[in-house]
């Protein structure tokens, strides 16, 4: 046997699986939707994970909004309202998941998770009611925009 032609080979197979892999983390399981947007395409249990999640997201937002509008403002109860949906609510997904998430999703869902953890941050630290909002609306507008673009679709 040739020892070259193996290690060529060997190497060529190599860089398809590590191109095939960098491709998936890139696109993930998508296709082109019916109504313009990016499907994503998840198991049933897959989707419900991140429709959950993002749920999640949501009932945090709305946490920190009440205590703001709220007469007392118990800042601590906003505070750990946006620390529940930080990074940490992000580390264990399932990375067979996250293959099937195409890149800008991926980042814009990281982005909001880090962003989260500093409007907590920023709660702690005494930040103005006007500068909460302005938080939460840069974070929110990443929201819709990724709704805008994507939605979910499953496989069976």
């Amino acid at each position: 046997m040739n020892w070259r032609v193996l290690g060529l080979g060997t190497a060529v197979l190599w860089m398809v699986t590590v191109g095939v892999i960098v491709a998936l983390f890139v696109q993930g399981h998508t296709r082109p939707g019916a109504d313009g947007r990016t499907e994503i395409l998840l198991a049933p249990a897959e989707r419900d994970l991140i429709l959950a999640e993002m749920r999640q997201l949501l009932k945090s937002v709305h946490g920190v909004v009440t205590v703001l509008g709220s007469p007392d403002q118990h800042l601590k109860a906003a505070e750990a309202a946006a620390r529940s949906a930080g990074m940490a609510m992000a580390a264990d997904v399932n990375p067979a998941v996250m293959l099937k998430l195409p890149l800008p999703f991926k980042q814009m869902g990281m982005s909001i998770h880090k962003d989260m953890d500093h409007l907590a941050d920023g709660i702690a630290q005494g930040e103005s009611s006007v500068q909460i909002l302005n938080r939460l609306s840069s974070m929110t507008s990443r929201c819709t925009t990724c709704h805008d673009m994507y939605r979910f679709a499953t496989t069976k």
